[in-house]
Order: structure tokens, then sequence, then C-alpha cells
């Protein structure tokens, strides 16, 4: 089969390239302006509006209070913006290695727009950051191995391209973005379409040339039913330990991109990744990354 393995060894060229990529200006905006919105309320900040001078300028640094990998400053940037035209001065850029006490950006001019922004600024920076930082680790733990670490769909309702962006910006890659992007055949899906080869027929029938087929198996058996049908582009090899995975990858002789899923831990990703794995998919990178502690302090400058 030299046309697929072809493209195999072209899908895995574009994996190892991994390049960095920024979010729309229109998508970023538009996030940011629907958290304003929700916090900001009926009636905006009354507090800032009662205690805070309507005419008082201030003069603030964002910081990091401890290390790890920094995503989302042009959301802060853009929530700062949003409300006045204040001054603002990056000092760092997403996917940085940062520092507990790092200045990551200045923000100077009308007291009362700094102040109804801080909250949203701080919030997409220090969930950004910290899902950054929490994929960085994964692909330390990973070694030197050739397998990338995948975020999943498991993602916040309405950040998923926010969320995926900082998944990147941590040295990961991102699985598919939604369910149009590509096709992922599950359990729940073999067993209602009768099997494993109805269920791969009736995706090549009717995928479109673009799109890329990945199916999901719990055994090796299940597996050996896969190659004996021609095969996808992808097989998700789902929960299965470290050997079970190598005697996969050992079946699959590159016919395939082999992906585990499952449970993936620091603990135990470095064995999966020995396995020789293309791919690691883990959900844990975007619903369940603590934020990075950033805060706001007022510069005396």
């Amino acid at each position: 089969m030299p046309e697929k393995t072809a493209n195999i060894t072209a899908l895995r060229t574009e994996l190892a390239s991994n390049p960095r990529f920024t979010l729309p200006d229109m998508l970023v905006k538009k996030l940011v302006e629907e958290a304003l919105a929700e916090d900001l309320g009926r009636l905006g900040d009354i507090t800032s509006q009662a205690v805070i001078p309507e005419t008082a300028t201030a003069a603030v640094v964002m910081r990091a209070r401890e290390d790890g990998i920094v995503a989302g400053l042009e959301f802060a940037r853009q929530a700062f913006l949003a409300l006045d035209p204040v001054e603002v001065t990056l000092l760092a850029q997403d996917g940085d290695r940062i520092s507990q006490n790092s200045e990551l950006m200045r923000v100077s001019g009308n007291a009362r727009a700094i102040l109804s922004a801080e909250r949203v600024a701080l919030n997409f920076a220090g969930r950004l950051s910290g899902i950054a930082t929490k994929t960085a680790a994964f692909v330390a733990a990973a070694g030197a191995y050739k397998a990338r670490i995948c975020s999943t769909r498991k993602t916040t309702p309405g950040l998923r391209m926010a969320e995926k962006y900082a998944v990147r910006m941590g040295g990961g890659m991102n699985h598919r973005l939604g369910l149009d992007d590509a096709i992922l055949i599950k359990d729940n899906h073999i067993a209602i379409a009768g099997g494993i080869h109805p269920a791969l027929d009736a995706a090549r029938g009717a995928a479109g040339h673009m799109v890329k087929i990945e199916i999901e198996v719990d055994t090796l058996a299940q597996l050996e039913e896969v190659l004996a049908n021609g095969g996808a582009d992808i097989v998700m090899l789902d929960n299965m330990p470290p050997e079970m995975l190598k005697t996969a990858v050992n079946m699959v002789q590159g016919r395939m991109l082999t992906e585990a899923s499952g449970g993936v831990t620091l603990e135990t990703v470095g064995a999966i990744a020995a396995s020789g794995v293309d791919l690691i998919s883990v959900g844990g990178l975007t619903h369940s990354a603590r934020c990075l502690d950033i805060g706001l302090d007022f510069s005396a400058e």
C-alpha cells in the first residue's frame, strides 16, 4: 500500500514540525467581549464607579507568581483595551518559559477601566498559562521518544479554541477541533454500525479526500480486524498497557499512525511513549489544568 504509506509519512512530518501559531484577532476579541459582558453585567463595575474618581489614572504590572509557560497574553491585552484606550506594553510572548516574579505586561491609563478589566484579563492569562504549563510537563515526561502529546475535545464549552491554542503554546498538538474536521469511529459507533468492517466501509464511502479517518480499538483482536479491512489513517489504542501498546505498534508496522489514549498521567506517559506510538492524547491537559498564579500589582512608576 505505497500510497497510504506516503500519506502516513506526510502526516508524521506535519506532526514533527509543530509550528507556533496565533488565533484570529476577531476570535480573541469575541471571547474577551463575552467575558467582559458577563462580568460587567447590567450596570458595570459599581465598586470602581463608587470608589475611583472618573479621571483617575494608574499604572500596573502583570506578574507571574510562580514558574510556568505563559499563554493568553493577547486575551489579557484585549481585555484592557476593550474598556478604554489604555497603554499596554507586552514584556513576554505566549510560549515563553517564565519564572516567579517575571513581568508579563505593563498597563497604564484610566484607573476605572484597568480595574474593571483586571479579573477577565487574569482569568484568561491564568487559565491558558496553566494549560500550557501542564502540557509542557507532559511533553517533558514523554522524553526523547517520537510521541507527540495531543489535546482532546474535553474543553470548557465556548473556550475550546483558546484552550487548544494554549496546548500548542506548551509544545503539544491538537487532536480534532470538533466533530466536523475528522472522522473518529469510537466504540459506540462500532456497536451501532454493526461492527468494525461496516463502520470502516461506511466511513470510507462518506469521507472526502481531505478528511482523515481514525478508529478506536480496545483489544489486539479488534486491531487485527481493522488491519484486515485495510486499516485507517490513524488507530486509537484505548486504555492499553505499555506492553500491549508495543505489540500493537509492531502489528501496525507503520501502515497507520498509532495513538495511545485513556487515563494517561505524568507518571505513565513516559512508558506509553516508549512503546513507539506516534501520538498520546491527554484529556487532562484541558479539563483538569490548574490556573497558573498570575497577579496584577500597582506600579510606582
